[in-house]
C-alpha cells in the first residue's frame, strides 16, 4: 500500500497540483461564487506555507542582523542580510554563504525557510550571509551568476568591517541557489581563478540540479522546475543542448573542485535524485573530498517541510561538517 501511495504523491497529478484546478473547474460549473471562494483560499494556503516553512530547529535566541546594498542595477538595489552569533563579536568569525532557491525566477533572501537556516547557523557561531540576485524573467543565468559573484566580493572587500574572515567561506544553496554555489566553485576551479576562490573551504548543495538537463528527464514531475529551466536559458535542452551543457556544475568539475557536500531527498520530484548521485560519482572520480547524505523517504525541500528524526540528524550532519571545513568554526 505505502508503494502506491508514494507513486500517487510523486505523481504529475499531485506534484503540479492539478487537482486543485479541476476541483476549482467542478466548482465554477456549480456554483461560480463558491468557485471563487475556494480559490481564494487556496491561494491564501499556498501563500502562508510557502512563507512559514522553516528547520524543525527553533533558534530561542535573538539572532542580530544587518542589511546591506551590495549592488545596483539599472532597476533595484540587490540586498543581502548578514546574521550574527549572538554572543558578541570580538574576533573575525567563519562565513556561510548562503544562497536561496526557486528556480532561479523566485524566492528571495528573507523568506521564512531562507531565514531559519540562517539563524540556525549563525546560533552555531557562523556568520551568515543571505543575498536576493535578479531572476530569470529578464536576465540572463549570466547576470545571475555575476550576482552571486559580485555579493561574495562585497562581502570579502568589507570583511574587516563585517567582522568577517574571508579566509574561511563556505558556499551554500538550496535548489537553484545549490546550482549557482556548485558552478561558480567548479567553474572558477577548472580554470584556476585563485583570486575567485580564494578562501572558500568547501561547497555546501542540497537538492541542486547538477546537470541542468536532467530537469527535463522522465523523473521530474514539475512544471515550476521546467518552466523556471527553460525561462532563465531561453530554451529547452532539446533546441539548446550547449548552453544547458554549459550551465551544469557537473560538465566543470576537475581535481581542482573545492570539498562538497551534496544532501538530497531520494523522492525528489523537482530536481531528481539521480542528478547528485551521478555529480557524486564524478567528485569522487576526480578525487575531491566529498560527501552524500540522503533521505530515503522525502522530497524536496524536505529541511524546511518535515520533522522527522532524519531530516533533523541530517541537518546536524551539516553542521558539523560546516565546522570541520573551517577552522574556529
Amino acid at each position: 500500500m505505502k508503494k502506491y501511495k508514494d507513486k500517487i504523491k510523486s505523481s504529475y497529478f499531485i506534484v503540479n497540483k492539478v487537482y486543485l484546478f479541476v476541483i476549482f473547474l467542478l466548482l465554477t460549473i456549480s456554483d461560480l461564487t463558491l468557485a471563487f471562494a475556494y480559490f481564494i483560499a487556496s491561494l491564501f494556503i499556498f501563500l502562508w506555507k510557502s512563507l512559514t516553512y522553516k528547520l524543525p530547529m527553533d533558534v530561542k535566541v535573538d539572532i542580530p542582523f544587518e542589511t546591506y546594498v551590495y549592488k545596483v542595477t539599472d532597476k533595484r538595489e540587490l540586498k543581502l542580510d548578514l546574521y550574527y552569533p549572538p554572543t558578541k563579536i570580538g574576533h573575525s568569525r567563519p562565513l556561510i554563504y548562503f544562497c536561496h532557491g526557486g528556480g532561479w525566477i523566485s524566492g528571495f533572501r528573507n523568506q521564512s525557510n531562507n531565514v531559519s537556516w540562517c539563524k540556525f547557523l549563525a546560533s552555531r557561531g557562523f556568520i551568515v550571509s543571505s543575498i536576493d540576485y535578479r531572476y530569470g524573467y529578464k536576465n540572463s543565468m549570466d547576470d545571475i551568476l555575476r550576482d552571486f559573484t559580485d555579493g561574495l566580493e562585497y562581502l570579502k572587500k568589507h570583511s574587516k568591517k563585517l567582522h568577517i574572515d574571508k579566509d574561511n567561506i563556505v558556499l551554500m544553496g538550496l535548489s537553484a541557489g545549490g546550482h549557482l554555489s556548485l558552478l561558480y566553485a567548479a567553474y572558477n576551479a577548472l580554470l584556476d581563478n585563485s583570486e575567485k576562490i580564494q578562501g572558500i573551504k568547501a561547497v555546501v548543495a542540497y537538492y541542486a540540479p547538477s546537470n541542468l538537463k536532467d530537469i527535463f528527464s522522465s523523473d521530474t514531475k514539475s512544471l515550476f522546475a521546467k518552466f523556471g529551466a527553460s525561462q532563465t536559458l531561453n530554451g529547452r535542452p532539446t533546441d539548446i543542448e550547449e548552453i544547458y551543457d554549459y550551465y551544469s556544475p557537473i560538465n566543470w568539475i576537475s581535481e581542482r573542485m573545492l570539498p562538497t557536500l551534496l544532501v538530497h531527498g531520494k523522492l525528489d520530484e523537482v530536481i531528481p535524485f539521480s542528478s547528485t548521485v551521478e555529480l557524486f560519482k564524478r567528485l569522487k572520480k576526480h578525487n575531491i573530498p566529498s560527501e552524500l547524505y540522503v533521505h530515503k523517504t522525502a522530497g524536496h525541500s524536505f529541511d524546511t517541510r518535515l520533522k522527522d528524526l532524519t531530516t533533523i540528524n541530517i541537518l546536524e550532519k551539516t553542521l558539523r561538517y560546516l565546522k570541520k571545513s573551517v577552522k574556529g568554526g
